[in-house]
């Protein structure tokens, strides 16, 4: 499910089109374009949510890419770097949008009894048989994974795209959203259990 490239050792083809961008060759350009600005762009898409934005942080994210070729370090992964990038576009488009107060979680989290127990409804005592994680890669049950995340208050969804769906670590993470790791840590786990209850009722396996 994870949309950021592998952090093994680059191809001989990326190598080779990573040299032509430092030569300013304009077809190297647009082979960057089409061989990952639509991965790019799914990457946009989902922390911001509107296609106009999303379109405008890829064009900023691959400029910036063009005008910091010369920065980028041998032996890295262009795939991930990119990547990097478009994330990094992303949350500055988030940054500037008009801020709201941030929405309470506690309403989609999960209830516990006094003991420390998950409180149930009745027949509800079945367990989950699917990492929600896995559910992401199937078509039929893509949607509703989505919607549920797409539920969650903005500043816990992006922490949680972040970590569990572009694979960035808690360093990272931290670092972009301007936070301490520890807040980035509880707020993960908010969102996991937010998002848990959310998707409980597609997760169960029916009690025969």
């Amino acid at each position: 499910m994870h949309t950021a490239a592998p952090s093994s050792a680059p191809s001989p083809d990326e190598t080779a089109l990573v040299a032509a961008l430092r030569r300013g060759d304009d077809a190297a350009f647009e082979t960057v374009v089409r061989t990952y600005g639509g991965r790019l762009l799914a990457v946009a898409r989902r922390l911001l949510r509107d296609e106009n934005d999303a379109r405008d942080a890829l064009q900023d994210a691959l400029l910036s890419a063009f005008r910091g070729i010369d920065g980028f370090q041998e032996g890295a992964r262009l795939s991930t770097w990119l990547h990097r990038i478009v994330v990094n576009a992303a949350l500055m488009k988030l940054r500037a949008r008009k801020r709201r107060p941030e929405e309470p979680i506690e309403g989609l989290l999960p209830e516990f009894l006094e003991d420390g127990h998950r409180m149930m409804a009745a027949g509800d005592d079945s367990p989950w048989t699917t990492p929600a994680e896995a559910l992401l890669q199937r078509r039929e049950t893509r949607a509703f994974v989505r919607d549920a995340i797409d539920r969650l208050p903005e500043g816990y969804r992006t922490v949680l795209l972040l970590r569990d769906i572009e694979d960035l670590n808690t360093e990272d993470t931290a670092r972009l959203l301007e936070m301490t790791p520890n807040a980035v840590k509880v707020r993960l786990h908010r969102a996991r259990q937010a998002l848990r209850a959310l998707l409980d009722p597609h997760l169960r396996t029916p009690r025969a």
